[in-house]
């Protein structure tokens, strides 16, 4: 399954830096989209042990702002918050809508300090044009990426993503992506206990699989997803350290072997085989950030053979060693 995160580049953005966050608010900006981002950074939590963020609405000239439902959204500031956030982050709006100088000038300004930049939806056009997007990959909503890719050609777009992270910028596809996209950063800064509990306080799924890595703990496969095969994936998520072939998982399934695996790539979009190796690289970075387990044991307790197993497939699709891994976040939750 294609990958389309780095680990290398949370070394250099990550680190629980993360302390304030400034929403850039352009003519007809999406409420959904601006409410994810007020929901995640705007929303005081403390009192329940969520982070605290200093959170900023800017927009141009600091007046009012319509939005593409028809009501207005009065910011706090212009755009001198933008060049002091550690996160600026730009909602989706209107592709045909205008941008100004100013924003544009403010957003440059701010990747080149090394600000991280998360755009939602459409919002990646604004990232476009404010260059934040050349030479990097990106994603945006499947119905604008050909327009994505036409408008900006040195971008490399990537259109089957949920989100996309390319050293500091983060870019996510339509709506319901920004969440993904939002709990993703939350949990490279806070660790996999934050984002998970911050999940469940928004009443939605930790994780879900669109065809890249992501920092989550182990994610339980919902039942619109995988409507014949729930109860087998519940089963194997549970008993992930015992040897499983996919002989045996047809027949729990009462299904002949081919039948199965045709079912299983029908149903969850990837081999039985590919899907218990993800599975067991999400069950061993949970056991690495949240235990004190030696590396051997945890490729016992995830079901590799062996700790070289684990390293091999671990390092593949995360792209640092188990113990690199655990060195940054353990850095984290020690801070």
């Amino acid at each position: 399954m294609p990958q389309y995160l780095d680990f290398l580049p949370l070394l250099r953005y990550g680190g629980g830096m993360l302390r304030s966050v400034a929403v850039l608010l352009l003519d007809r900006v999406a409420p959904f989209e601006l409410g994810v981002l007020c929901e995640v950074f705007g929303t005081d939590r403390t009192d329940d042990g969520f982070p605290a963020y200093e959170f900023t609405m800017c927009s141009i000239d600091g007046g009012p702002v319509m939005t593409s439902s028809g009501f207005q959204v009065v910011p706090h500031a212009d755009l001198a918050p933008l060049a002091t956030a550690d996160l600026v982050a730009v909602p989706a709006h209107p592709l045909d809508a205008g941008v100004g100088c100013p924003a544009l000038d403010a957003l440059e300004a701010a990747g080149e300090r090394g600000a991280q930049i998360l755009s939602v939806c459409s919002g990646a056009f604004v990232l476009g044009e404010a260059g934040l997007l050349d030479g990097r990959r990106c994603t945006t909503h499947w119905r604008y990426t050909d327009e994505l890719a036409r408008r900006f050609p040195t971008a490399e777009v990537l259109p089957n993503a949920l989100y996309v992270q390319d050293g500091p910028v983060l870019t996510s596809a339509g709506t319901a992506a920004g969440i993904d996209a939002c709990l993703h950063l939350v949990r490279r800064e806070h660790g996999s206990g934050i984002a998970t509990k911050m999940a469940r306080r928004m009443v939605v799924p930790p994780h879900r699989d669109g065809g890249q890595a992501q920092y989550i703990e182990v994610p339980m496969p919902k039942a619109n997803n995988a409507p014949t095969l729930e109860p087998l994936l519940e089963w194997l998520v549970a008993n992930l350290d015992q040897p499983i072939g996919v002989d045996e998982l047809a027949a729990r399934a009462h299904m002949a072997p081919r039948t199965f695996a045709r079912r299983f790539v029908a149903e969850t979009g990837t081999t039985p085989h590919d899907w218990l190796t993800g599975q067991r690289v999400l069950l061993a970075r949970h056991l690495l950030e949240e235990t004190d387990l030696s590396i051997d044991a945890i490729a016992n307790r995830a079901g590799f053979a062996a700790a070289a197993a684990l390293r091999q497939h671990f390092t593949r699709r995360v792209g640092a060693t188990p113990q690199a891994y655990r060195q940054l976040f353990r850095h984290r939750a020690a801070a």
